[in-house]
Parts: structure tokens; sequence; C-alpha cells
């Protein structure tokens, strides 16, 4: 899986597709923190969350995971000046192992997690888990399928559409969205607290491991 393909192109298409609602997902739940010492962002793409968890916590150093080079690039120009905080690590997340375990007091996953099939996320999430403190937080901002009835159909309509452009450009394996909630119920994680948005099919999501 590498969004390498579609890098040049992620924010133009997010824009016309959503707006700005997903970057306002990423950043819903950022003031509800406490300021981290280590940080791990897996999967951030262009550096727009990047940017600004750095502008709000300025103490923070951060390991920003990604499997596409052309995406980690980018991140790195979006944050300037900042970028002896940040270290850069390109791998799939699949076949990276967190060394020392224990090490990050919040995890962020954004728009990353719905590209895993169930028995993928399963493994991610208690890899990521492994990594981090026994009181970490960990930041999810994803789609989600809403109850009702016309605004269900509505996000089945869009994320069966952008499940089938990312299998093409991106080589994603999943097919639909999972919910990562019993996930990572079961590595020790408690919802905190939950925005959402676009008619309930984006969340925001603060966990706590406690």
């Amino acid at each position: 899986m590498s969004f390498d393909a579609v890098a040049p192109w992620y924010r133009t298409l997010e824009t016309i597709a959503f707006g700005n609602a997903l970057q306002r997902a990423r950043t819903a739940c950022l003031d509800e923190i406490s300021s981290p010492r280590r940080a791990l962002i897996v999967g951030e793409g262009n550096g727009r969350f990047l940017r600004e968890l750095l502008r709000a916590h300025p103490d923070t150093q951060v390991d920003c995971i990604d499997a596409s080079e052309r995406m980690l690039q980018l991140a790195q120009r979006s944050v300037g000046d900042s970028t002896n905080r940040v270290t850069f690590l390109r791998h799939d997340i699949t076949s990276w192992s967190p060394t020392p375990a224990g090490r990050y007091d919040l995890i962020v996953t954004h728009f990353f997690l719905d590209c895993f099939s169930d028995g993928e996320l399963a493994q991610v999430i208690s890899k990521l888990s492994q990594a981090g403190t026994a009181d970490a937080a960990w930041l999810v901002a994803d789609f989600r399928i809403p109850a009702q009835a016309f605004a269900r159909a509505r996000a089945r309509m869009w994320l069966a559409m952008m499940y089938c452009f990312f299998r093409r450009v991106a080589g994603i394996d999943a097919r639909n969205l999972v919910d990562p909630s019993p996930f990572l119920r079961a590595e020790g994680f408690s919802l905190m607290q939950q925005h959402l948005s676009r008619h309930g099919m984006l969340k925001s999501e603060l966990w706590r491991r406690v």
C-alpha cells in the first residue's frame, strides 16, 4: 500500500470531495489532549495535521511514519523550520515494529485505519498499542456509517466510490469500512470524546488507555 501516485493531487481531491471537513475532523480533538512528550503519527499524508500538532504543542517530539515517500516529502515541506522536532520514517506499518515498546504517549491515526480489512486492522492496532505508554492517548479521525437512513445511504455511496478508487491507485486491500472501536477497547483504550460531522459520516475521537 502506497499513496505515492496520488500524493501530488491528494489535497486537491480532498478539497473537491469534502472541502475542509477532513482537516477539521483531524484537529477537532487537538485541544483536548495534554502536551505529549513523544507522538507517533501513522499515515499522516501531506502534513497538515502534523503542522497543527507542532504549533499547538511546541515541546512535542514526533515520529511520522508513512509508506509513501512522496507524502513524507510533502509533510516535511509542510512543517518548515520545525523539521528538527520530527523524524520522518518510510515504513509499511504491517512490517514495522516499535522499538522500544511503550515509547509514545500520543498515537495518531487519521484516515488511516480505514485502509485495512478487519483481520489486518486487529494486527495493526495491536502493534501500535504496544508502542504506546501505559496512559497513552490515541487520536482517530475517520469515516463512519451513520444510523439515519438517508445519511447511511449517502455515506455508503461515497465509501464505495472511495474504496474502489484507492484500491486502484494506492493498492489498499480493504473493500469496506471496519469499525476499529472493538480492537481499541481490546487493547485497553476507552473512548473519552467524540465529535461527529457531515451528517455523522465523519468522526473525531479521543481514546485513552486507562
